[in-house]
């Protein structure tokens, strides 16, 4: 029988100061989160496009939580192996036995 899960994901934009923060929650129906933050900073162009900022900061943070992400998997993965899975979290992941 498939199980079905379901993950959530919450986006959080803070400004301050000049400095556009974003916060990327990703949780699972079984209570696990990751975490990703982003930063941008406002530039000499965010006056005309000010969305820029914004955009930035959730790019980074979705990028942080990717590799977040990655790093759970291949621990996880190293457990079940008892090695490495790969070399670094860009990298393919190893096949599961």
């Amino acid at each position: 029988m498939a199980r079905l899960a379901q993950w959530t994901m919450s986006v959080v934009l803070e400004e301050n100061n000049g400095t556009t923060r974003a916060r990327v929650r990703l949780g699972d129906d079984r209570g696990n989160h990751f975490d990703g933050i982003g930063l941008a900073h406002r530039g000499v162009d965010v006056a005309r496009v000010p969305q820029v900022a914004g955009e930035l900061a959730v790019a980074r943070a979705l990028t942080d939580l990717t590799e977040e992400l990655l790093t759970a998997v291949a621990a996880d993965i190293e457990s079940v192996l008892g090695g490495p899975a790969f070399g670094s979290p860009s990298q393919s992941l190893a096949p599961l036995p």
